[in-house]
């Protein structure tokens, strides 16, 4: 069965230029802390992996460590530190705060003590963008890196995280980035890898993916590309509209990452139209995928004062560098086909109701 592949913000497809590093940095036998000549070669390919992302993510002049991925480095970063956040952050940013910052009905922060705060940049539900203040401790910029032209050096924060899977990089890997000077205690003691702050063996192969994939989605960036994607997914919310005037879509009238669609069609349940659209060939999903496969009531949602009838109801699409016409024609398609037949059944059921209370009345 053909399949369309529409969740980039869980994972995006591995990218031909990072599995062409990786197959490369297979072949390196060395470790990156040895002196000899086999390790200077694996030692390179980090440090080349480092710049590469530096340069992509505009963090001249920061230190980058590597990671496990984004949630190692905000427990990096956080560990320690007595921060607030809001409820519509990421699990492993919340993990670590206080979650007391308030959020408007739209989706905005707000943060009156910035240097005592952890702020995401675009939420990976939602996509909604946030206006970051000044001096941020820390900022989540795992989904707006690589789908915006944005710069760590531009957010003012002193340190940002970053994964490598959400721009077509390996699972596995990740980086804290760090404005040269802020004070950071390491977590994993041994060897006294990346500059003692992160220690064990780097993951070679991983970073050496991770650098490719972030010299290639920021060219994407720089090329338009996800101009062209915001446009399929306005013809995607366009094309649902006509099917539904009651569906709404989160975040539309504020400045949102280009893929992200988070659709909402009140009383009918997110994990089931996630299902359908399985069945159908398409991967979507009901919200952020960070809680090991659970499908539950969106907490961004209730965190902008959405309702249950709403905050169980959520469909989130997420298109990337592959996403075509075709895939967009193909789950309005679907999507038409069983929102109808709910709509269907939800009437029948209202009509029943109305009757058992006129019965009773």
């Amino acid at each position: 069965m053909k399949r369309a592949y529409l969740d980039y913000n869980a994972s995006a497809p591995l990218r031909p230029e990072a599995k062409h590093a990786m197959l490369q940095a297979m072949d390196c036998v060395g470790n990156p802390s040895s002196v000899h000549s086999e390790g200077r070669a694996s030692k390179a390919i980090v440090e080349r992996a480092r710049e590469q992302i530096a340069q992509a993510l505009g963090a001249q002049g920061a230190d980058i460590i590597f990671t496990s991925g984004a949630t190692e480095a905000a427990g990096l970063a956080l560990h320690g530190r007595a921060l607030r956040c809001a409820d519509v952050e990421h699990e492993a940013v919340r993990a670590w705060c206080e979650t007391g910052l308030s959020v408007d009905k739209y989706g905005q922060i707000s943060v009156p003590e910035p240097e005592r705060s952890a702020v995401q940049l675009a939420n990976s539900e939602t996509g909604v963008l946030q206006s970051l203040p000044e001096g941020v401790a820390v900022c989540d910029m795992t989904q707006a890196f690589g789908k915006l032209p944005v710069a760590f050096n531009w957010t003012g924060a002193q340190m940002g995280l970053i994964s490598a899977h959400k721009i077509g990089g390996p699972k596995g890997v990740g980086a804290l980035v760090i404005k040269r000077g802020t004070e950071l205690a390491a977590q994993i003691k041994g060897g006294g890898q990346e500059m003692g702050r992160r220690s064990g063996t780097e993951n070679l192969v991983g970073i050496a993916g991770f650098g490719a994939a972030a010299e290639a989605a920021i060219r994407d960036v720089e090329q338009g590309l996800w101009d062209h994607i915001e446009k399929l997914r306005n013809i995607l919310e366009n094309s649902i509209e006509q099917i539904s005037a009651s569906t709404i879509f989160i975040g539309k009238s504020r400045s949102r990452l280009p893929n992200t669609s988070c659709i909402v069609t009140e009383g009918w349940k997110g994990e089931t139209q996630v299902m359908q659209m399985d069945l159908a060939g398409l991967a979507v999903s009901a919200g952020s995928a960070c809680s090991s496969g659970k499908v539950k009531e969106s907490r961004v949602l209730q965190a902008m004062g959405f309702g249950a009838s709403s905050t169980g109801s959520v469909l989130r699409v997420s298109l990337g560098p592959d996403t075509r016409q075709k895939d967009i024609d193909w789950l309005v398609e679907s999507w038409s086909k069983q929102y109808k037949k709910w709509a269907d059944r939800a009437m029948v059921a209202k009509d029943e109701q109305e009757t058992l209370n006129g019965n009773f009345g």
